[in-house]
This record gives C-alpha cells, structure tokens and sequence, in this order.
C-alpha cells in the first residue's frame, strides 16, 4: 500500500481537525495521485471533505470503531484486521493521525510533501527520517506558493 501526506518540519499534520495550510498544487498532486484508486482514512479526516463526502472516482475505505457509524458511497471497517482483507495492494492511506499509524508498516511507498514551515500543531506524522525501515527515494526542488515553500519527498520502506 502507499500513503500520502503534508507534514511540516516537526511532522505535524494537523491543528483542530483541519489541515495546517491549503497548498493548491499539493491538492491537485494528491488527487492525481489518487484518482482511481481506494483510499483509506478515517471518520474525522471524513468529517473535513467538502459535505463530509467520500471522495469521487475512488472506493473510499473507511476506518471507524464508532458503532453503527455509516456513510453512503463508503466502506466502513470496525478495525484494521477487517479493513485488510478488503484493502486492495494500490490503496493510498490518507489520514487521519490514528490511521497512519496504525498501517504505516504495511505501506511501502510513502509521498510526503514537506512544507519548509512549522505550524501549532495537535496531530504528527512519525518522522520517517529517524525510522530505520524508511528511506528518501526521490526528494524535488524547493516549490512555493503563496508564500509557502514546500517539496515533494518519496519515502520508500527498505
């Protein structure tokens, strides 16, 4: 499986259930890459799409210990055990915190966006930098956007 995810420098990902910054390229990177393949996340990441919607032109897998929680245009799993058995090898984790980590050591390509910023933050990513399983296969230029500078790292598990 692979995963997708905009860090800052400290590898945080999140402030009050919402993103720490909107980067236009980056979305548009993330639905390329993403188009046409499931997608795993949970009930909260869920919550911050526009209507609280699954994603179109994808299976959107969701992770939920919520009892009886259900959304129309999306599978919900209890746990990670069920979630795998119907998680196909091309699916992208996208989020939220909990779901990462939880199926971090079952991904193999990790698409990281690193924003050259800290943020206040509530919610990280590991830092795949000090992981001895994980290690830089391709890292872009310096992007910016707004004012915001960024780039594009591929993680690979070795």
């Amino acid at each position: 499986m692979n995963l997708i995810v905009a860090v800052d420098e400290n590898w945080a990902i999140g402030r009050g259930g919402d993103q720490l910054v909107y980067i236009s390229a980056d979305l548009k990177r993330f639905r390329t890459l993403t188009t046409g393949h499931p997608v795993i996340l949970g009930r909260k990441t869920l919550a911050t799409f526009p209507g609280g919607r699954p994603l179109k032109n994808r299976r959107n897998l969701i992770l939920s210990a919520t009892p009886g929680y259900a959304v129309e245009g999306a599978e919900v799993y209890a746990d990670v055990g069920s979630l795998m058995e119907h998680a196909p090898e091309d699916a992208f984790v996208i989020g939220g915190e909990s779901v990462y980590r939880a199926l971090l050591d079952r991904c193999d390509t990790a698409y990281v966006t690193k924003i050259l910023a800290s943020y206040p933050a509530d919610r990280y990513f590991p830092d795949l930098d000090k992981l001895p399983d994980w290690q830089v296969a391709e890292e872009g230029d310096v992007l910016e956007e707004d004012g915001v500078k960024f780039r594009y790292v591929t993680y690979k598990k070795k």
